[in-house]
């Protein structure tokens, strides 16, 4: 409707143009829905951004174009208001037209082509497989999926892609942590360091090491701790006694055997992540290797042809990349004077690749600790002849989990957080995937477990799939009063449906293709759940207020027509953010 609206506009703008009563161009206007149905459904602004190019009062400007507008069936009166917003009452058929279209489409109501089958690459969650998703972990999984879905639902189609950093220092002091608890069930007794992973999934990946492979890699913990520096306990540095115990480890298990327990643990956990997120109904269409990345010339090509555009320089051993020339605040390391290549580097790499596979757009659902980082990144892009602006950051915050009113603590190294998992067996899937992205992504998520556990109209998601469950019962109750449903002669009959709770909930089903390019293009899947929250609203205020199977068989079937809409634009939006739609409750 609001499609139709700007095109009424737009001819009357034409007409004024032609006549010379209003010889400037079209601008960009804004129509909205009003809060207000005293003041129309709809409101525009067009003549209060053309008062200044016109040098005329937009009131006097809103009349001339109230004057010009073409006669619509659509609109029954349009009115000004203030000092020159144009305001439009739909007519009631305008509201009905709605209810066959969402017959004719089905679940693929709100399905649009406006993104013509861009290519669109959508990178979320991509945690380290150092451990098990946790609770934050999940917030990205939920809104990355979405996001990925909305895209695709708008015309986009759709790459999502998981980066898994199975190089590097974590993954180092994953293994060693795992080698550790190995040497401890083989019958060694040591003090676990300060800085390794202490979680219980270690010891089930060491028991797993010693069942394959026995006792072959036990060595002398004399050799082990030999001239190693202090553990933080000791007034030393974790971090330092870390890395020096990694070294030591490589050295004395060799490279292959390093590698042996390496790879063991990296295949546990990210088989483990693997099924975490399929049962939570995310899915990727590639699981992308760093190591692969690292181990291929990609990133000697890229460094290499940065330096043969005079974008790199030496500086006491150390390779930097002149990022400042492309709007970062500082130059960044590429490689370290040790040889050692920072993760930038890779990073960058990495991002590269994603254009070179042919994506017109990349998307990363990121930490909001990632906020420092865009600059350099969008500045590597530049340099390597890629637009900033075809890569997204959607920076996600924290989320806070809440148990009978007291925060849950969470800590990744000490193994005390609490896993996805765990939230998922607690309070469903369907409260997870909504409580997830019920706010926007720079939003910090408050997860209160017992109110995702209620069955009451506080739950968000209970009452919107309450609202399907109650009109599911509606038809049930059809056979049971033995009367009948005609979903045709419903459809003839839906100007009988003049009540007030009938045209507020026409008027929020026609809203929903609108709401769904505006989450697409904003990346704001809040948007779905406020509208749920809405349409399951209107409809519960409906049911309380009207009876459904009245005599009236017309009325009756015209009732049930509406309805069975709702029922469908339900189904659709909660089928998009992931939730179920039960049939009883």
């Amino acid at each position: 409707m609001k499609q139709h609206i700007e095109q009424l506009i737009l001819t009357a703008l034409d007409a004024l143009r032609a006549s010379g009563d209003l010889p400037v161009d079209a601008p960009t206007m804004q129509i909205d829905n009003t809060k207000d149905k005293q003041h129309g459904d709809f409101a525009c602004n067009v003549a209060m951004v053309l008062a200044k190019p016109a040098k005329m009062k937009p009131r006097d400007i809103a009349e001339m174009i109230v004057k010009a507008l073409p006669v619509s069936a659509n609109i029954s009166k349009v009115e000004i208001a203030g000092p020159g917003f144009i305001n439009f009452f739909l007519a009631p058929d305008a509201f009905y037209s709605i209810v066959p279209e969402i017959y004719t489409k089905g679940k693929n109501f709100g399905r649009t082509n406006l993104g013509q089958g861009k290519r669109v690459l959508v990178e979320f969650v991509s945690s380290n497989p150092t451990g098990p998703l946790h609770v934050g972990h999940g917030r990205h999984a939920a809104y990355g999926a979405v996001v990925s879905d909305l895209l695709e639902l708008v015309g986009y189609n759709v790459h999502r892609e998981y980066y898994v950093n199975d190089a590097g220092r974590q993954m180092d002091i994953l293994a060693v942590s795992v080698w550790l608890r190995y040497l401890e069930i083989c019958g060694e007794k040591l003090i676990f360091p300060t800085n390794a992973y202490q979680g219980s999934y270690v010891m089930d990946i060491a028991f797993a090491l010693k069942e394959k492979h026995q006792n072959k890699f036990v060595v002398p913990l004399e050799k082990l701790f030999h001239n190693l520096p202090k553990d933080e306990p000791q007034g030393g540095d974790k971090e330092v006694y870390i890395d020096a115990v990694i070294a030591q480890a490589k050295t004395l298990l060799g490279a292959e055997a390093f590698r042996t327990v390496f790879d063991l643990s990296l295949d546990m956990i990210l088989a483990d992540i693997r099924a975490d997120l399929a049962d939570f109904g995310v899915h990727y269409q590639e699981w992308f290797s760093e190591r692969k990345l690292t181990e291929s010339n990609v990133v000697d090509r890229m460094i290499e042809r940065m330096q043969q555009a005079g974008l790199v320089y030496e500086k006491e051993g150390a390779l930097w990349f002149r990022s400042t020339d492309f709007e970062d605040e500082k130059d960044r390391v590429l490689q370290r004077a040790n040889g050692q290549r920072t993760y930038f580097v890779n990073d960058l790499a990495y991002h590269i690749n994603k254009f070179e596979r042919g994506f017109d757009f990349a998307i990363d659902i990121f930490g909001s600790d990632h906020h420092g980082y865009i600059p350099r990144m969008k500045a590597g892009l530049k340099a390597n002849g890629i637009q900033p602006e075809q890569l997204t950051y959607l920076l996600m915050q924290f989320v806070y989990l809440f148990r009978s009113g007291q925060p849950v603590q969470m800590s990744t190294r000490s193994g005390s957080f609490v896993t996805l998992r765990e939230l998922r067996e607690e309070v469903g899937n369907d409260a997870a995937r909504y409580f997830y992205v019920m706010r926007r992504c720079e939003q910090p998520v408050d997860f209160d477990l017992d109110l995702a556990k209620s069955q009451s109209n506080e739950n968000p998601v209970y009452y919107v799939q309450y609202a399907h469950a109650r009109i599911c019962s509606v038809f049930r109750q059809l056979t049971d009063k033995q009367l009948t449903f005609d979903q045709a002669i419903g459809l003839k009959n839906l100007a009988r449906l003049i009540e007030a709770p009938e045209l507020q909930l026409l008027g929020t089903l026609a809203r929903y293709k609108e709401v769904v390019v505006n989450a697409a293009k904003q990346h704001e899947p809040h948007l779905i759940t406020n509208f749920l929250r809405d349409l399951a609203n209107d409809f519960h205020v409906y049911y309380n207020s009207h009876q459904f199977l009245v005599d009236d068989a017309n009325l009756r079937h015209a009732r049930l027509t509406l309805i069975g809409a709702a029922r469908q634009v339900l189904a659709n939006g909660l089928g998009l953010i992931g939730v179920s739609t039960p049939e009883t409750m």
